[in-house]
This record gives structure tokens, C-alpha cells and sequence, in this order.
């Protein structure tokens, strides 16, 4: 492992070779042409008590090699470089032990940075193989300054950026197949834009079910079975996969909101799941006076086909329910369950028997502020105990003029005077609501309300409530 020149120890491998300690680029040593000493044009100081060597440095005489720190190095300046690191002690020696060293090194680094970079973020992570690179080099540093042992660098330095690289790998190719899944599970429920919000988090986003406040929105075709006896097969398919395809996109692109299902020619959708949305209520009451502005434009087309009109009934409701994968072992869906579906159910079939379009319930109704309602009624849905207010979104307050909320006025007059049982007032008050909006079919409804009232009065104490004893 080393050979005796006198009182030096000189490190050598098992061929004999030394580490050249370089002391930096070529011409690092003082280099004096061999004629000017023949010559005497060198003073002998510059040569006393000083070793010589002689060579060459002309490249046509071949003694210049490639070197770590230039690639043309005169051969006669690498011997004056391996002799100066004799005389200065400062040999670096790489005995067999350090291979030991070196593996030892590679199992420990390697297994702390295979365990601790995948549980890592990628940001984490990198700092973390950073970390590894600094604290290697710094190791290795101090092992050749501190100890003049070499221990091989570049095996260390390959396993962190191999270990880095393939959890980097592992990871995208997990995100990937995980925005997959996601596209899977929820790209049937919610538009694009919040499956990749999702798939950014996926750890945040489950099927599981839980507890969640949702609005939820079903909407029905009325009279569908006119509809269907009066047109083709192939019409009546055309006819039914334009009005899901218009009222879907409303639902999804416009207003996010996730689409449940189909339930032949109904609807059912509902905001605040699985992302969570804090304008759940007003997205819903939007997205069912856009669904009713749509059918305007699909009644146009259809009357130019000669089809039947399109009409439909919303109902919209707010609550609290139990919203995720659910179903049996046949057939799951994600979907919504809970007293505040049902009550959105019934509202909807309520539509038609009040003349209107909206229905919406009392907690959607108090969760939106920036849109005008019309009170309709007090009801007791089957299975409710307690009455429930129902609602009908006129539209955004910046959207309704002056006569739409003086007519609004009026109609909250025509209200009390109903619930107060003064029939006579309420007519007086209808008559005037049908001047002002003659096609407004719940002045209608409301007046063949007063006429059965007048002949089988309730109780004194009627509180105004309207109760169903069907859904």
C-alpha cells in the first residue's frame, strides 16, 4: 500500500501508482529554457538548492498527456507535481478499506433516501435529494481534506439522482393513472374544469359518503306522455337527447353543478359536492331560470320542426343530506340522499299545480340575497310535520324592472289578505294582478283557490298552510 524513499511514505495501489496531487493548471512550476542555462544567461540562484527535472514541452516531441486539469500537460511538470506532494506529505492514498466505505455509504444514503423521498411532496422531495448532493460532496470533502483519503464520489452522487428521478418517474405516472380514476369516477358527474381541481388534490376528494349541505335541483317534463304518442321514434329521441344535452350543459359548463341522473325524462343534480361550493344556493336558483330560458329557445326550434311544446317543472331545495357513493352490490352511483332531496322532489311536482315554472324551498330561498322571489305559498309535503315556504325566483335584482316589483308589491298584499281570510280583497287583488300579467298562471290558480274557499271556509284559526296528502 506504500513504498519507503527515505523518511517519506509514498501511498501506491496494488500496480504501484500514485494520486498526483495537481497544484493547479500547466506552468504552475517555474519553467527555465535549458539553453539559457548552457549559457549562463540564468543566475545560479535560481537554481540552488532546488530540484530539476528536465523534459520537454514541444508538442512535436510527444511528452504531453491529458490530465484532470488540462487536457495538453506537459509529462515533465506531472512528475514535478507528484514530487511536491512527496516533499509536502500531501499524497492522497485510497486504501483497499475505502471500497468498504464506499458501499456502506451507498446502502445507508440509498436506504434513507429510498424511505424518505416518496413520502414526500415533489417540492419536499427535491429539497430532500439537494440535501443528499450537499451533504455527500461535503462528506467527501472533508474525508480528502481533513484526511487525505479518497472516496469515490460519482457512485454516491448517481444512486441520489437515479433514487430522485425514479420517484419523480413513479410519481407522475401515478398522478397520471390517479387523474385518470378521477376522470373515471367523477367525469360522468362534474365538467372537466373541477375533475382536474380535484385530481390537483386527490387525497382531499373521495366517493365515500358523508354529511354534506347541498343544494339539490330536479327537473321534469310535463305532459311527456303527449309528447311521446305524438311524435316518431327517432323524433321523440331527437327531441328528448336535445333538451338533456341543453339542460345538462347549463347545469355542468354554467353553473358547476353535478349532474346525478336521468331518471327517463327527469333531471336531478345538486351543488356542493364532491367539490365544495359556498354559492351552492345561488348556483342552483341560477341554473333553473337559465333551464327555463333555455326551453323558451328549444320551444322555437321544436315549433319550427313542428313538435310539441316543451314544458317543464324545477324544484330547488337546500339541506343538509348524505351525499356519496351509494347503492347495492349490483349498481352504485354517486349521489344524494336525505329530507332535503325529497322535499326538492316534491317541490318540483308542485310546479304544475301553482302554474309555475320555479319552485324553490325556504332555506335555498334565505341563502341568496342578490335574487327577487315571490312568495307562493305555506305547504305540508307528505312526511313533513312542519309547514315549509315556498318560493318562485323571479331573477337577479339587477335584471327586474320597476313594474315586475310593483307587481310583486301588490301580490304580497294579495297574500295577506288570503291567509287573513278576507276573500273579498284577495279577488280585488287578483283582477288587478291578471291586468298587469295576463299569461301568469298562479293568479289563476290562486283565484279558483278563493272561489273553493268561499264554499267550504276553514277553521278560524287557519294559520294560511296548504297541505298535500299526496307527493
Amino acid at each position: 500500500e506504500w513504498l519507503k524513499v527515505g523518511p517519506l511514505t509514498i501511498p501506491v495501489d496494488e500496480t504501484a501508482s500514485a494520486l498526483i496531487p495537481y497544484r493547479g493548471h500547466k506552468f504552475s512550476f517555474p519553467y527555465l529554457s535549458l539553453s539559457d542555462v548552457i549559457k549562463d544567461r540564468i543566475m545560479p540562484d535560481a537554481l540552488r538548492g532546488k530540484i530539476a527535472l528536465i523534459g520537454t514541452t514541444a508538442p512535436g516531441l510527444q511528452d504531453l498527456r491529458s490530465t484532470p486539469v488540462d487536457s495538453v500537460f506537459p509529462g515533465v511538470e506531472i512528475h514535478a507535481n507528484l514530487i511536491a506532494g512527496m516533499l509536502d506529505r500531501d499524497l492522497k492514498q485510497k486504501p483497499p478499506y475505502m471500497l468498504g466505505a464506499e458501499v456502506v455509504l451507498l446502502v445507508i444514503g440509498g436506504a434513507v433516501l429510498a424511505v424518505l423521498i416518496p413520502m414526500l411532496s415533489a417540492l419536499w422531495a427535491t429539497v430532500a435529494a439537494g440535501v443528499g448532493f450537499i451533504l455527500i460532496v461535503a462528506a467527501d470533502l472533508a474525508v480528502w481534506q481533513q484526511g487525505g483519503l479518497v472516496l469515490p464520489l460519482a457512485a454516491s452522487i448517481l444512486m441520489t439522482a437515479a433514487l430522485y428521478t425514479m420517484n419523480m418517474a413513479y410519481g407522475y405516472f401515478v398522478e397520471s393513472r390517479s387523474k385518470r380514476q378521477f376522470t373515471d369516477l367523477f367525469g360522468q358527474y362534474v365538467p372537466p374544469e373541477l375533475v382536474d381541481r380535484m385530481a390537483a388534490d386527490p387525497r382531499k376528494y373521495n366517493m365515500e359518503p358523508r354529511s354534506a349541505d347541498l343544494t339539490i335541483l330536479f327537473s321534469d317534463v310535463r305532459g311527456f306522455t303527449g309528447i311521446s304518442e305524438a311524435l316518431k321514434p327517432d323524433e321523440l329521441r331527437e327531441y328528448i337527447n336535445e333538451y338533456l344535452t341543453d339542460m345538462s350543459t347549463i347545469i355542468r359548463s354554467q353553473y358547476r353543478g353535478t349532474l346525478d341522473k336521468y331518471i327517463g325524462d327527469a333531471i336531478m343534480a345538486f351543488w356542493g359536492a364532491p367539490v365544495d361550493d359556498a354559492q351552492h344556493a345561488r348556483n342552483g336558483v341560477l341554473a333553473a331560470i337559465e333551464m327555463q330560458r333555455e326551453r323558451g329557445r328549444l320551444n322555437a326550434k321544436f315549433a319550427a320542426r313542428g313538435w310539441p311544446t316543451l314544458k317543464i317543472g324545477v324544484g330547488v331545495n337546500s339541506g343538509t343530506v348524505r351525499v356519496g357513493d351509494m347503492g347495492s352490490q349490483v349498481r352504485r352511483a354517486y349521489t344524494a340522499m336525505g329530507d332535503a332531496v325529497n322535499v326538492a322532489s316534491r317541490l318540483e311536482g308542485r310546479t304544475k299545480g301553482y302554474g309555475v315554472g320555479i319552485l324553490v324551498g325556504e332555506a335555498t330561498r334565505n341563502a341568496v340575497a342578490d335574487v327577487v322571489f315571490r312568495e307562493v305559498d305555506r305547504i305540508k309535503v307528505t312526511g313533513k310535520h312542519e309547514a315549509v315556504t315556498i318560493y318562485e325566483p323571479i331573477g337577479l335584482e339587477s335584471e327586474v324592472d320597476k313594474d315586475a316589483h310593483d307587481e310583486l308589491r301588490l301580490w304580497n298584499q294579495a297574500l295577506r289578505h288570503y291567509r287573513a281570510q278576507q276573500w273579498d280583497q284577495v279577488e280585488v287583488c287578483l283582477l288587478n294582478l291578471q291586468r298587469m300579467n295576463p299569461a301568469c298562471e298562479l293568479y289563476q290558480v290562486y283565484a279558483g283557490k278563493v272561489a273553493e274557499r268561499r264554499r267550504q271556509p276553514p277553521p278560524p284559526d287557519w294559520d294560511g298552510v296548504t297541505a298535500f296528502d299526496e307527493k
